[in-house]
Order: structure tokens, then C-alpha cells, then sequence
């Protein structure tokens, strides 16, 4: 499925909840606004709409004819936040260009690239500048700074403190808690990508990202969950620009995951911190050394 079909999809889903809440839809300008999606995507909201009769469409007269049904949604698997969709077409972006110092970011292209509202562009190209890794230009410009080995051991050093507690508090969690499956789903996908490595390694990134972020969403602490997007991005990308012995590094990783996972369902706490220091202290030694000579002050 492509990126800008995952942006209609999910914005229609959006679309269909302001049907709950209306008589009528606002502008075309209005609903972009609203849905933080281009014009073209809004018509063809619009249009969909009309079709399973759900408004009267005349121009800029947009009545409600009744409230949607489950049915109308498309399925929650067949969508993404758009925060989701943004963040990774700009990493794609900067994996494609090189991501080396100096490289210009266009908002208005990124949007149109996407096929999302510039708003919604520069609302995630400020929320991802806190960290100085980008940096705001006049007429729509951005550009990239860079990334140092202080700026990787600053990270580090968060990521770390960050995951121990939300390590600790997931072994805490009750038995009934649905996160424990969750977990055995990942285990198992873990195992089928350990016997398949050889072939499937590249694959290991996605499935790290959603293992590491069920662990940080055991934490209950929302800004751990919202930093964690940030070392996500970092972690997951930055280190791709590297691909010298990326199957090996991926094949110890899959292999220290399973560990870290056996230490969950212990629920040993010493075991956890043990399994959970020895995999980020992995992680650390794979962002430093995917750091170019140039950038290592």
C-alpha cells in the first residue's frame, strides 16, 4: 500500500468522525486544515463520501445525510497516523539524499512528496528541530546540522535511563495484561526472523522499533512514550547509513531481543536489567560507529 494512500485512508477515518459531530462540512481550505491534508485528498474524501451517501455535495454546500457505520471505516490495519507517515517518508528522505551535513529540507516538497498539508510538515519539522539535529531556514527552508558523538552519547544516556524503568515496569505488569501477548507475537516473529536471517536481515529494524516501543508504552509516562518517537527515528535510521556488517550486527541483535524477552516473562527483575543493559549497551556501540569520521567531535 502506498504512503499517500495510507494518508487518504487515515484521513477519511478522521473525515467520517466530524460526520458524528455536524449538519454540514466546512470549505475545502477548512477540511484540509482540519485533516492537515492537501486539497486533492480532501476532494477525493469528499467524493467517496458522496458516493456511499453519507453527504449531499453541490459545490460548497457539503450536507450530511446521516452518521457513518463501522462499516463505512477502513480497517485500523490499513492506516497510519499521520504523524506515522510524515516521520518516516522524512527519514526515507534524508536516508535517500545521504543525510550529510548541509542538506536543504523544502517543506512545501516534503508535503507535496507526501501528499499531506504543508501545516502538518512543519508542525513535525518543529517538533524534530528541539533536538538540534535541523535547523529552521527562511521561505520554507530547513537544513541539517549534523550528528555528532556527543550529541549520540546524549542520547544514549536518555534512551538508557528511559528503558530500564519502563523495563522494570513491564515485568511489573499483571498476568492479564494484554501486553504479555503481544510480547509471545513478537517472540515468535523474533525466531521465524533468527532462522531466516540470512536472507530477511534488513527486516530487523521495523521489528526492533515495535518491540523496544511495547516495552516504553509499559511505562505509563507519556513523555517517555513521546521521546521515544525521537530515538526511534534516530536509532532506526541513522545507523542504516552505515550497512557495513549489517547482518551481523542484526543477527546479535535478534538474538539479544530474545534474551531481553525470556527476562520479561521471568519477571526476574535482575535478569531484566541485566538482559536490558546488555542490548542497549549494543545499540550504543552500533549508533557510535555509524557515525561518519567527520562528524565524531
Amino acid at each position: 500500500m502506498s504512503k499517500s494512500n495510507n494518508v487518504y485512508k487515515d484521513a477519511y477515518n478522521r473525515g467520517l468522525r466530524l460526520l458524528e459531530e455536524t449538519k454540514s462540512l466546512p470549505s475545502e481550505p477548512e477540511l484540509g486544515a482540519l485533516l492537515g491534508v492537501s486539497r486533492t485528498t480532501i476532494r477525493t474524501i469528499l467524493a467517496r463520501m458522496e458516493e456511499t451517501g453519507l453527504i449531499a455535495w453541490n459545490k460548497r454546500s457539503k450536507t450530511v445525510l446521516r452518521a457513518p457505520r463501522a462499516g463505512d471505516f477502513f480497517p485500523e490495519e490499513e492506516t497510519d497516523t499521520l504523524s506515522q507517515i510524515i516521520e518516516r517518508s522524512f527519514m526515507r528522505r534524508l536516508l535517500v539524499g545521504g543525510a550529510e551535513p548541509g542538506m536543504q529540507i523544502n517543506e512545501l516538497e516534503l508535503a507535496r512528496e507526501i501528499g499531506v498539508g504543508t501545516t502538518s510538515v512543519r508542525e513535525f519539522l518543529i517538533r524534530f528541530s528541539r533536538f538540534g539535529l535541523i535547523e529552521k531556514r527562511r521561505n520554507s527552508h530547513w537544513v541539517l546540522k549534523g550528528f555528532t558523538r556527543a550529541f549520540a552519547l546524549e542520547l544514549t544516556e536518555i534512551r538508557e535511563m528511559f528503558e530500564l524503568r519502563s523495563a522494570a515496569a513491564f515485568a511489573a505488569l499483571p498476568e492479564d495484561s494484554p501486553v504479555w501477548a503481544d510480547l509471545d507475537l513478537l517472540e515468535d516473529e523474533h525466531r521465524l526472523l533468527a532462522r531466516e536471517i540470512a536472507t530477511r536481515f534488513n527486516e530487523f529494524s521495523e521489528l526492533d522499533e515495535r518491540f523496544h516501543r511495547l516495552i516504553h508504552r509499559a511505562s505509563h509516562n507519556r513523555f517517555i512514550v513521546d521521546f521515544y518517537d525521537v530515538i526511534a527515528m534516530i536509532f532506526h535510521y541513522h545507523y542504516q547509513w552505515n550497512k557495513a556488517q549489517e547482518r551481523e550486527r542484526n543477527e546479535v541483535a535478534v538474538a539479544e531481543h530474545l534474551a531481553y524477552i525470556a527476562a520479561l516473562k521471568s519477571r526476574d527483575l535482575g535478569k531484566v536489567d541485566t538482559a536490558c543493559r546488555k542490548h542497549l549497551k549494543s545499540a550504543r556501540h552500533t549508533l557510535l560507529t555509524s557515525i561518519p569520521e567527520g562528524q565524531q567531535p
